[in-house]
């Protein structure tokens, strides 16, 4: 079953313009994980930039967070970012038709 993953970022003062390209550039070594289907960064509205990910199971999201591209990512980040990132793990539910309805 797939699993999907939000992982709220939040920039520091001044520091939002250097946050995204720090996860531009670590983002090519995670699309190459088994399992990933998505992870992908977007600039929120509350000034954050949200992750959403995707992977094909719980082992591969397991697989991703002990590996080495998430640890590069995360020290890529770190001097960008006010406070640690809220990560939120979820299970998709299915509802109305199967290609809108589900992640």
């Amino acid at each position: 079953m797939p699993v999907v993953v939000t992982a709220i970022f939040h920039p520091a003062e001044g520091k939002k313009d250097q946050l995204i390209e720090a996860l531009q550039g670590t983002m090519g070594a995670v699309h190459e994980e088994d399992g990933c289907l998505l992870y992908a960064i977007h600039d929120a509205h509350d000034a954050t930039v949200t992750m959403i990910e995707k992977w094909a199971s719980a082992e591969d999201l397991k697989a991703h967070s002990q590996g080495s591209a998430v640890q590069a990512l995360g020290k890529a980040v770190d001097p960008f970012i006010s406070e640690p990132t809220t990560v939120t793990t979820m299970t998709p539910i299915a509802a109305g038709d199967g290609e809108r309805g589900l992640l």
